[in-house]
């Protein structure tokens, strides 16, 4: 089993960088596939980002690609997501999660461990 917890979220002006932290427990963190997803306000939630297990592998939603960069230090069991030139429409709660899965996914449904979300909230 796996427990995550979401760091780093706060207001940020348009146009700037946070990067959120998520740490998690147990000795195999590099067993699993890590994703980013984010749930704005009266909307579903939606994937941001994935790493596989060694960190050799990522996908991005069409959204943040280019803005974005997921990573992770499996020393650390921590994943990260730097986001730049950030936008209104990023706001929202920002989960990090944990799949068995050995390749990246981007459905939610298939990450089995979630944290409790941190909130990103972007001025204009």
């Amino acid at each position: 089993q796996v427990q995550l917890i979401e760091s780093g979220g706060g207001l940020v002006q348009a146009g700037g960088s946070l990067r959120l932290s998520c740490a998690a427990s147990g000795r195999t963190f590099s067993a699993y596939t890590m994703g980013w997803f984010r749930q704005a306000p009266g909307k579903e939630r939606e994937f941001v980002a994935t790493i596989n297990g060694n960190g050799g592998n990522t996908f991005y939603a069409e959204s943040v690609k280019g803005r974005f960069t997921i990573s992770r230090d499996n020393a650390k069991n921590t994943l990260y997501l730097q986001m730049n030139s950030l936008k209104p429409e990023d706001t929202a709660v920002y989960y990090c999660a944990a799949s068995r899965l050995l390749g990246l996914t981007t459905r939610d449904r298939t990450y089995a461990y979630w944290g409790q979300g941190t909130q990103v909230t972007v001025s204009s």
